[in-house]
């Protein structure tokens, strides 16, 4: 080969490796945003697609989808449209639809329209099902003017039981002489 051709072929192939370092691929639409695995983040996530968790987060997080995935851990509050949790949260959940999959935990509260949980996923708090759970005036709380006053909640009158007692007593004292 003559020395100018090779000289050629290297100034191509240098400036197809510039051209790919100045412009790097855009975006695709749709793509995730990822918390990895080796993550640890505390604060509030805004995300208008597609989440998913791998690591460990505090917080509120906000998704259109979001994923919870396995050994992920989150802890404070959810709300997206579609949840999937395969990893641990401890906090609420407010969702269109919420499903619990095979060895995912939840420890807290779900407001949801569609719940679904697996057969060895863990549950513990309560469930509401709601017309807008992505709306926080629509918790339980909002609904429920019980609620409200169990907040600061006044003693209950105890009834009176003395003429109860009084009358146990003499029951108890007249089978007590009458078995001697």
């Amino acid at each position: 080969m003559r020395p100018e051709v090779i000289g050629r072929m290297a100034q191509q192939q240098h400036s197809v490796v510039e051209q790919v370092v100045v412009s790097p691929p855009a975006p695709k639409a749709g793509t995730a945003s990822y918390i990895g695995s080796g993550m640890s983040i505390v604060g509030n996530i805004k995300c208008n697609g597609l989440a998913q968790v791998f690591g460990r987060f505090e917080g509120e997080l906000r998704a259109s989808k979001l994923l919870i995935g396995n050994g992920a851990q989150v802890e404070g509050s959810v709300i997206a449209q579609d949840v999937t949790v395969c990893g641990r949260v401890k906090g609420t959940i407010r969702a269109v639809r919420v499903k619990l999959n095979d060895g995912g935990a939840v420890e807290g509260d779900i407001f949801h329209r569609s719940l679904s949980i697996d057969e060895n996923s863990q549950f513990e708090g309560s469930s509401r099902r709601v017309e807008n759970p992505i709306d926080a005036s629509s918790s339980v709380y909002a609904k429920d003017p019980q609620k409200k006053d169990m907040q600061n909640p006044a003693p209950a009158p105890l009834p009176s039981i003395d003429s109860d007692l009084q009358r146990v007593e003499g029951w108890f004292a007249r089978s007590c002489a009458q078995m001697s």
